[in-house]
This record gives structure tokens, C-alpha cells and sequence, in this order.
């Protein structure tokens, strides 16, 4: 199969994701429970893995790095962990129902508000995304929707619909003016563009382990600096301080309760390795496969694009629509004739989706990753070619 779905999970995975995860299976035992070998081994594993990712997102203490079983869980955490009755949230028009329906929930039963900063980053007319003075403007619509009760700035690094990437490092000083915490969803970043949490003025960053960092599935976490005050969202034991009936405020034991996902983590910490080792390359790769299928879509005069059309400006996935069949159609047709994967619908992201008008139709979304080749894009082409133009 050509796989074309990256942007839901990274396939394929380094060798080496593979023999951490059956090694770890077969080797270790449970972290912090006990002072046998098998139990310090699973310990050293948690260790070595929260300093690759402090290394890999220039995190200056790897114990505020704690693990999670996805995004969702790390942002469920992040918001819920720091939001109360009475604060307000400004969030981008892009961001994933993993941040959207936590807020929702918030809103309902804690009573927080929230607005969606009016990036006006599409022309309304025809939807297509206009970069001048595309830092700017974005920044203007953050800093009018802040309120004297705004706590926090949330937004997502780059949307998993139309591959805008936000600016961050200018969003992270604005955060700062203001003295407003700042989360930043890396789900479709981590791994691929480099993140610098210091520089970026980031104070809470969750991330996911199964795309762009080629672990797992079943693997994230949520970076909390230092001086951010968070609630758990579970307690229980940690394997520390166990005479206390409270929950330990120490981290990463404060906010992390029960076994961990270790055989993941391990596998995780593989992944990591290789994107420390090739993120420049990874990058590069990407842009190359991003170029060659925007010049062929966007002389299409039946295909739409949504989102950035230099690859520069956007992360590894395009999302389209054809005006002569119907995104699901044409995935389907995509894979069961040319076994060729790909995503359609409204990918967990309708306000995405709303921005470019496209909420009743959703839309076909292609993904690459690392190991994604030209030949493949070429395969692509030629398919779209014979369907659809």
C-alpha cells in the first residue's frame, strides 16, 4: 500500500521503534515499583526518554516533561489542570476538537469562555490563503480578542486540515506582554519542525508520540514549566512516597498515576533518536514531496487546495477537493483501485474546516512522511490524473 496518512499516524516506523518496543516487552518490568533489576531497567527507560525529549524541544528540565497516552489527554490536562470559573481562553479558527471540546466541556460545567481569534488569513472569496502580512495579522486578531480576565493564549502549531503553521515565536511573546500562559499543540509539528520551548516563551507544550516523533501509538506527553500551576487530572499511586494519602506534588510524579505505556515509551525513545538525528533531513524531505504535488494540484483546474501553496509555509499534508466527485468517493476509489491511503471528512476539525467553507463537505487529505517517496507522489499524480482531470 501507498501509505498517505501520516498526519493520523507515521507509518512506516524506524526499525529501531520496533525492536525498543518487543525488547522492552520482553525485558522490563514496572517502573518505580521496586528496587529489583527488571523494575530500575523500566525506570531508566522513563529517565533516558524525558531527556531525549528535553533535548529535542530544548526543555531545560526533563522532569516537567510528563507522559501521557496522546495529545488528547496531554491537552485534557493542560486545560483542565489550570482553567477555573471566570477565566477566558483566546484559541485559533484551526484548532483540533481535542482542544475545542475541552473548552466546550469547560465552558458548560466550570464556566470559563473562550474566544476564536478572527485570523482573516483566507481571502473570503475564493478561500485561498493570503501571506502578506500573515504574521501580523494573526497577531492583531490574538491581541483583540484578549480580555482583562484572558488567562491563556492556546493554539495549535500547525492545523491538521489546511498544514498552516501558526507563529509561534511571535504568539509566545505576545503571551508574555500580557502575562498569559501560553499551550501549544505540537501533535502535528513535534518531530518535524523544531520546537524550542525556551525561545518560544512555551509553558505548557503537549505533543503526541505516534506521528511526527514515529513512536507509538498509545504515547504523548505535556511539558509544564516551571511555577505553571496544574491540577492532576487522575490520582493514585506512583510508585513514590507512598505513606502519603495525598497525591505527591512532586514532578513528573504529581500529575503522572498508575503503570505507564513503558514498551511504548521505549519505542517512543527510538523514535526521538531518529528525529534528533534527521529532523533537518525529515524536514527537507518533505518540502521536496510537498512541491512536486502542490505544482501538479494547483494547475488542476478541477481541484481546490486549501491552505498555504508554497511548502515552506505549511507541514506535510494538503488537503483538497475535486469538483467532479466527492472527497469520500474519491478516497475510496484511491485506495480500492490504486491502494493508495489517504483521509477524507472533517478530520476532528471543523473549525478548520468552516475557515475555508468546506464544513458540509470535509475534504480529502494527503500526508507524507519520512519514508514517503517520490515515486509514490508520482503514483499519486498519475491516479488523479486518470479519476479526476
Amino acid at each position: 500500500m501507498i501509505y498517505l496518512d501520516n498526519a493520523a499516524t507515521s507509518w512506516p516506523k524506524p526499525e529501531s521503534v520496533y525492536q525498543a518496543v518487543e525488547q522492552t516487552i520482553r525485558n522490563a518490568g514496572n517502573a518505580g515499583r521496586g528496587a529489583n533489576t527488571m523494575s530500575l531497567a523500566a525506570s531508566r527507560i522513563l529517565v533516558e526518554t524525558r531527556m531525549l525529549l528535553a533535548e529535542l524541544f530544548n526543555i531545560p528540565n526533563s522532569e516537567r516533561i510528563v507522559f501521557t497516552q496522546n495529545v488528547t489527554e496531554a491537552l485534557n490536562l493542560a486545560l483542565k489542570g489550570t482553567l477555573n470559573a471566570g477565566d477566558h481562553v483566546v484559541i485559533s479558527p484551526y484548532e483540533h476538537n481535542s482542544v475545542v471540546r475541552v473548552l466546550e466541556y469547560l465552558r458548560v460545567e466550570v464556566g470559563i469562555t473562550y474566544t476564536i481569534a478572527p485570523c482573516h488569513v483566507y481571502d473570503e472569496e475564493d478561500a485561498q490563503f493570503n501571506s502578506n502580512n500573515y504574521t501580523e495579522s494573526v497577531l492583531a486578531a490574538f491581541e483583540s480578542s484578549i480580555k482583562p480576565n484572558t488567562k491563556m493564549l492556546c493554539v495549535t502549531h500547525a492545523s491538521n486540515v489546511l498544514g498552516t503553521i501558526l507563529p509561534i515565536h511571535e504568539l509566545g511573546r505576545l503571551a508574555k506582554s500580557y502575562n498569559l500562559l501560553f499551550l501549544v499543540d505540537a501533535a502535528q509539528t513535534a518531530g518535524i519542525i523544531p520546537i524550542d520551548a525556551q525561545a518560544m516563551e512555551i509553558d505548557l507544550l503537549a505533543f503526541t508520540g505516534h506521528k511526527g516523533l514515529l513512536g507509538p501509538q498509545g504515547t504523548g506527553g505535556l511539558y509544564v514549566k516551571k511555577d505553571v500551576l496544574i491540577k492532576p487530572l487522575i490520582h493514585g499511586g506512583t510508585g513514590s512516597r507512598s505513606a502519603k494519602l495525598s497525591q505527591p506534588d512532586v514532578f513528573p510524579d504529581a500529575l503522572e498515576s498508575g503503570t505507564r505505556n513503558l514498551a511504548g515509551i521505549a519505542g517512543l525513545a527510538a523514535g526521538v533518536r531518529y528525529c534528533l538525528e534527521h529532523i533537518t533531513e525529515i524536514r527537507s524531505h518533505e518540502i521536496l514531496l510537498l512541491d512536486k504535488l502542490l505544482a501538479y494540484l494547483q494547475q488542476q483546474p478541477h481541484i481546490s487546495i486549501y491552505g498555504p501553496t508554497k511548502a515552506t509555509e505549511r507541514v506535510g499534508l494538503i488537503a483538497f477537493n475535486a469538483s467532479k466527485m466527492l472527497a469520500d468517493e474519491l478516497g475510496y476509489v484511491l485506495e480500492n483501485q490504486y491502494n493508495i491511503a489517504t483521509r477524507t471528512g472533517l478530520h476532528c476539525s471543523p473549525l478548520a474546516h468552516a475557515s475555508v467553507s468546506t464544513i458540509d463537505q470535509g475534504a480529502i487529505r494527503v500526508s507524507v512522511g519520512p519514508f514517503t517517496t517520490e515515486s509514490e507522489i508520482d503514483q499519486l499524480i498519475a491516479a488523479l490524473g486518470e479519476i479526476i482531470c
